[in-house]
């Protein structure tokens, strides 16, 4: 019986799937690849494909179409901001057919970056383009951003690439490495509405604040996750800070940035309306 072990490990190096060529070329016969079927270790979605036994689904569906992940995703698989999603993204060649739909958001269109033909992710440029072409502004700008802020792209590069659709051009344009949180830039959307311009992290007090709308009218935003107890007293004490030092503090969470848009913009657009930005 041959040792299947280290073919195993190769092909989680390569990300839990592979192409049999791919295989050969390394040296693995076709009795390993056979062994390793047949005890479960590994298994074949696709003709010419295996996977680990272990694969996750949504890597295992891609191989299985014969596309990629990719949008919001391959977005969540690479730690970036992403809201909730049900539906498994997945890139296909543009006459690719013959696969069942059923829970799949398929994106069709020719990214910029030419991709191997064992890839089951999409790389991160292609990503971002169909994250672009797929959400709506804000969602796609906060994922973008994220991208930024994590290093996995820089904003030169992306300002260079011939994107080839007014959405990715766009984001390109727009994104920054100024918002800390896809919630964040969630709130300079919607300023962008009124015209108002936003500072970001602007240090006062000796701590940043989230946003500075003129001179005095400081904006933070509390993430999904801002809980805790201590959070909120640090929060109430930086408030009262600033307050005792002529700033006007407006606090939206996460729930009012992402469901109660218009309250949010009405609110901002009085406390200017009322001067408590000069």
């Amino acid at each position: 019986m041959p040792n299947t072990t280290e073919l195993i490990a190769h092909v989680d190096r390569c990300g839990g799937a592979a192409v049999v060529t791919s295989l050969f070329a390394e040296g693995f016969t076709r009795h390993e690849v056979r062994a390793a079927l047949a005890t479960g270790a590994l298994e074949r979605p696709r003709r010419g494909w295996v996977v680990t036994g272990g694969a996750d689904p949504a890597l295992r569906r891609a191989v299985a179409v014969g596309g990629r992940i990719t949008c919001v995703s391959a977005a969540e698989r690479l730690g970036l901001w992403v809201r909730e999603h049900d539906e498994l993204h997945l890139s296909v060649a543009a006459n690719a057919s013959r696969f069942d739909r059923d829970g799949l958001r398929v994106h069709w269109g020719a990214a910029p970056m030419p991709t191997a033909a064992d890839a089951v992710l999409d790389p991160i440029v292609n990503v971002l383009f169909h994250v672009a072409a797929c959400l709506v502004r804000w969602e796609a700008l906060a994922i973008w951003e994220s991208a930024l802020r994590r290093g996995l792209v820089d904003d030169a590069v992306l300002a260079r690439i011939e994107w080839g659709a007014v959405a990715a051009r766009e984001m390109a344009a727009l994104a920054g490495y100024l918002s800390d949180s896809g919630i964040e830039t969630r709130f300079i959307e919607l300023m962008r509405r009124l015209a108002v311009d936003v500072q970001q992290q602007v240090w006062l007090d000796g701590h940043p604040v989230d946003g500075l709308i003129g001179r005095r009218l400081v904006v933070q935003i509390d993430g999904f996750a801002h809980h805790q107890a201590s959070d909120r007293r640090r929060d109430l004490a930086a408030d009262a800070r600033l307050a005792l030092r002529g700033y006007t503090v407006l606090r939206f969470d996460y729930y009012q940035l992402l469901f109660q848009a218009d309250q949010v913009i009405d609110t901002v657009a009085m406390a200017i309306a009322q001067g408590l930005h000069r």
